[in-house]
């Protein structure tokens, strides 16, 4: 199977400009290795994906140059490849329901000895008669457990990053499937990787902690780890990382302010080490010839190693 890096945006709303950057450094990262590149649309999540939003994420990779080197693939289009994940799972010992809210797990969180973001195994080890209690319980308020997996105890886990070194993190019990019935970011992500062949992801260091954990996943479900490099984010002016409620960040805002795909594009390269200098004439060429000239002559030394400002 061909090598294969991927950009995977969430269609909860239009693209800012670190995520356009992010998409940017996978297809460098991807093609100066030789890689395909596709494009996932993560819209898994049907409490906030937009068809509409999955629409203008792939109008703003084409102005930018990048377009997926196959069919692009959509998770809500994918429910079957994710409950056979599951079958293997439950097969092996590693999911059970879960009957706990979100006020629960928060409550368990603060108590003292609570570990923020790590389940504290409350459903883990229930009779199979207090299962039915909580199941009961949850039936009388038109509720379904979450499925959870029964992750080893006590057990790091650890990644090598291509930027940030080892990357180490203890397993946890994540949901598999949540009470609502949608398919949980941890496992859907392992499963798309393992099915489109990914060995390279490239994303922010935000998700850097998902690493272990996802790294762990794939190994359990017969696959190997891809080689994962974490950017260092966008940030605006107060230091907080560039998110939508930012103003003037999305590809139409900024064409608004007089910005051309072109600017905004170099934008995006300079921010990842790569200019060749205002006077070069890059403005004159299209989208697609400016990242191939990139490819051509970016070099992973060339990333920064700090977040980067984004004074729009």
């Amino acid at each position: 199977m061909t090598s294969t890096g991927r950009f995977a945006p969430s269609p909860s709303g239009r693209m800012h400009f670190g995520n356009l950057r992010t998409a940017v450094a996978a297809y460098l990262f991807a093609k100066t290795a030789a890689r395909d590149f596709l494009v996932r649309i993560e819209d898994i999540d049907t409490g906030r994906s937009r068809p509409e939003f999955a629409v203008a994420s792939l109008e703003d990779l084409a102005a930018l140059g990048m377009v997926s080197d196959k069919p692009v693939v959509y998770q809500s289009q994918r429910h079957k490849l994710y409950e056979d994940a599951l079958e293997q799972l439950v097969q092996k010992g590693l999911v059970y329901e879960c009957y706990c809210s979100r006020a629960d797990i928060a409550a368990a969180a603060s108590a003292p000895h609570g570990k923020p973001g790590i389940y504290p195994g409350t459903c883990r080890n229930l009779s199979t008669t207090q299962r039915q209690q909580k199941r009961a319980e949850l039936v009388a308020q038109g509720r379904k457990p979450a499925l959870r997996l029964r992750a080893p105890e006590n057990l790091e886990y650890t990644v090598h990053d291509a930027i940030l070194g080892d990357v180490t993190g203890m397993l946890h019990d994540f949901v598999l499937r949540r009470t609502d019935g949608d398919w949980a970011y941890q496992l859907v992500v392992v499963v798309d990787d393992l099915e489109q062949g990914i060995d390279q992801v490239v994303r922010g260091t935000d998700l850097a902690s998902s690493a272990p954990v996802q790294a762990w996943l794939t190994e359990t479900l017969g696959g190997t780890t891809p080689e994962y490099a974490h950017i260092p984010l966008v940030i605006n002016t107060q230091g907080q990382r560039l998110a939508k409620r930012d103003k003037s960040v999305t590809r139409p805002e900024l064409k608004a302010l007089g910005w051309t795909d072109q600017k905004i594009l170099l934008k995006a390269l300079e921010t990842l080490g790569w200019s060749e200098g205002k006077d070069s004439g890059l403005l004159e060429l299209d989208t697609k010839a400016i990242l191939e000239r990139a490819v051509q002559n970016w070099e992973f030394g060339m990333l920064p190693k700090e977040p980067v400002v984004f004074h729009g």
